[in-house]
């Protein structure tokens, strides 16, 4: 079976050891965030992208073994099995690979191979396909196997079985399929044609021909739901003649009596089987790949949106805009809390804007509030509009448009039911766009990833495996930042390393039966979080509340010990630590030799880095060291807009094509990948990330189409 091991060190580029070790901490139960952080030295500080990517392939791979056991399993079953036939199963590098080989054996629905064979002329197909030289005609033999009883009323009919059995040979055979593939991919050209005349988003593949082996990710998908809409029709093109000289290589021996019968047999056979079941099976290639790269494209552009910066501190407003339900209204303070509550309607005319921008000017005076977040959705525009106006009087007060995808499935679910029963689904809605500015981390956990609004086609992607990929993004993310203990909510802690829903919840039912933890230690009180469930989020918790400064910083427990002793061979001790008298402690250490160190306090050079790390800035946000969000008190119409023009603005949207850059109007602009910089790049997210701040130029401006072309490299 396959060294598993081995062929991930290779692909990956890393010791061997490096990757059993991780295996077995896989296999034991940790996570890769424990194992990431924690377990460095095993694993020669490999970062949680690689060890991700190796969990998917030590799946993929065990999956594959487990396929090709069965497979021989059953083939041996049928008394079919042969050591040439086992050994090829086994190098088979692909589930793919294994399936082709396995055709031939899998249990069939009636076709009209196998119902040519319940008539008896299986042994005339397999002596026709030997093609000996010296073989009878097959008009000859066919003679033999003419049985009306069996259904064989004349040569014909016996000649067509065998071309049938024959056909299907040619299309189960894993050799030829192989090549073929390769073929297509290499050969190949994918056209779509319109199947309605009306105007629509595919109209850019209404007469479309793209190489296969050219054709980009986001182009299949769009093709692909083109034609599930029915405004596509989809074909793969080959040269015929070029593929039928492909599977007569393979099972065609010239001069013999049966050298005709033959061509004919085959050119059937790929037309009526073969050809179509490639096909099939190019277009899920090209689905599998562009929903691999769009899954991956998701999950780039899902963790900076996780981890932007909070605003700390400060009160702030939200506004969830509406038309016909009105704008509502939630302030919140600087934790979170909610401290007050309304509905106004700025969109319903003059007066009741004026009665509006009043009645928010008192909420900002009375509750002493510094920034507007304001929801992206419908009436948008409008709120922001009055807010600008309403912010002419209100100096040292500033808004930022945040997006509100997912607030509304937020708003109407059992969670925010639970945490705000005392609101209609609305103002819930208006308290969670509000926490997106203030600690976009803490309250985007409690949204489905799909439903966060950082990617494309996630309807049409595979949604377990979209799931999964996306779930990882936010456990890495919650575990890069640390969770405080005593005002996570539930859903923030199901995404610390080692806990689920159920000890979740019961950390917060601990919390308000016991009050605040004052520990690291007393997480093993909560029922169900034993001590293998410890070890794995202990070093993610932070205790601020804790006598031991350690409790508030990424050392795990399981080093407090080496961390102490650290501290005591350079002369400094966790008094120090807490009242942050060792800002100097990284030269300290490299002074005394960290190599050294690392020895005298029997820890690995990788764990004594992150806990000097760790001692400097106890307690650190990593998410501060970003660049802030930008706040305005004023906004541009797309009528202001014009060519030449330079800006500033937010990545909201990485994609294949470019990315999408919100410059304070209704509308985001494309920066087309051509224009993103100077040098090549395959992919927009080899540069830019979603939350970075641009400079921008505008290209041109489409106010019919509510389009907006940007350039970042022409603004340099």
């Amino acid at each position: 079976m396959t060294n598993i091991t081995e062929i991930i060190a290779t692909e990956l580029n890393k010791p061997i050891q490096y990757i059993q070790n991780v295996i077995n901490l896989y296999d034991e139960g940790c996570t890769i965030p424990f194992i990431a952080r924690y377990r460095k030295e095993a694993h020669g500080a490999m970062d949680d992208t690689s060890l991700r990517t190796l969990e998917e392939r030590l799946k993929y791979l065990r999956n594959l073994d487990e396929k090709k056991e069965d497979v021989i399993k059953s083939i041996e079953n049928q008394g079919k099995l042969t050591d040439e036939l086992k050994k090829a199963i086994n190098e088979a590098k692909t589930l793919a690979e294994v399936e082709d080989i396995y055709r031939p054996y899998k249990q069939k629905r009636r076709t009209r191979a196998t119902i040519a064979k319940e008539k008896g002329l299986e042994p005339l197909a397999l002596t026709i396909y030997m093609q000996d030289k010296k073989m009878d005609a097959p008009e000859i033999l066919a003679k033999k196997y003419i049985n009306a009883d069996l259904g064989v009323a004349s040569v014909e009919d016996a000649l067509q079985g065998a071309s049938d059995i024959i056909a299907e040979m040619l299309s189960d055979s894993a050799d030829i399929r192989k090549e073929l593939k390769a073929f297509y991919v290499k050969k190949g050209s994918l056209r779509s044609v319109a199947t309605k005349e009306e105007d629509s988003v595919y109209g850019v593949y209404y007469d479309f021909v793209i190489s296969i082996n050219r054709i980009q990710g986001h182009q299949v998908l769009a093709i692909n739901r083109g034609e599930k809409e029915g405004f596509l029709k989809v074909k793969l093109e080959l040269d015929r003649d070029e593929a039928i000289k492909i599977s007569e290589k393979h099972m065609l021996r010239p001069g013999s009596p049966a050298e005709s019968f033959m061509k004919a047999a085959i050119a059937d056979g790929y037309d009526r089987l073969l050809q179509p079941s490639v096909e099939n099976e190019i277009r899920g290639y090209l689905t599998d790949e562009a929903c691999e790269g769009a899954i991956h494209n998701f999950a780039l552009n899902l963790k900076p949106l996780l981890l932007q910066p909070p605003v700390k501190g400060k009160v702030t407003m939200g506004l969830d805009p509406g038309y016909r339900m009105g704008c509502k209204v939630a302030v919140i303070d600087a934790t979170g809390k909610v401290l007050d509550t309304t509905v106004v309607y700025p969109t319903h005319g003059e007066k009741q804007e004026a009665e509006c921008i009043d009645k928010l000017t008192k909420l900002i005076k009375k509750w002493k509030v510094e920034h507007i977040a304001i929801g992206n959705g419908t009436a948008s525009r409008e709120t922001e509009i009055m807010t600008a106006k309403m912010l002419h009087n209100c100096p040292g007060v500033s808004y930022m448009v945040v997006s509100e995808a997912g607030a509304s499935v937020y708003s109407a679910s059992k969670l925010a039911a639970k945490e705000f029963p005392q609101f209609d689904v609305n103002l819930r809605s208006a308290v969670s766009i509000a926490r997106r500015l203030e600690d976009p981390l803490a309250e985007l956990v409690k949204i489905d990833p799909k439903a966060i609004g950082v990617g494309q086609y996630q309807h049409d992607m595979p949604q377990k495996k979209l799931e999964e990929s996306l779930d990882a993004v936010v456990e890495d993310c919650v575990n890069s930042v640390g969770v405080d203990v005593n005002t996570a909510s539930a859903s923030l802690l199901e995404r610390v390393s080692g806990l689920n829903a159920t000890t979740a919840g019961n950390i917060v039912a601990f919390r308000e039966e016991n009050g605040e933890f004052t520990s690291r230690k007393q997480l093993l009180k909560v029922p169900k979080l034993g001590p293998k469930a410890f070890e794995q989020c202990a070093g993610f918790m932070r205790v601020a509340e804790s006598k031991n400064v350690l409790d508030n910083t990424g050392v795990h427990p399981e080093s407090y010990e080496a961390a102490e002793k650290l501290l005591e061979l350079c002369g400094y001790s966790l008094k120090d630590v807490k009242a942050g008298k060792i800002s100097d402690l990284t030269e300290v250490v490299k002074k005394y030799g960290e190599k050294k160190l690392a020895e005298e306090c029997s820890i690995g050079l990788p764990t004594l880095k992150d806990i000097v790390k760790e001692l400097v800035k106890p307690g650190r946000d990593p998410r501060e060291a970003l660049p802030a969000p930008i706040f305005r008190t004023d906004l541009l119409d797309l009528k202001d807009l014009k060519p030449g023009m330079k800006l500033t603005g937010t990545v909201r949207n990485v994609i294949d094509f470019g990315a999408f850059v919100d410059i304070g109007v209704h509308q985001d602009g494309l920066v087309h990948i051509s224009e993103i910089c100077d040098k090549y790049i395959k992919h927009p997210s080899e540069v830019l990330s979603v939350g970075d701040d641009v400079n921008v130029v505008i290209l041109d401006v489409n106010e019919a189409k509510k389009r907006i072309s940007l350039s970042i490299k022409q603004a340099k």
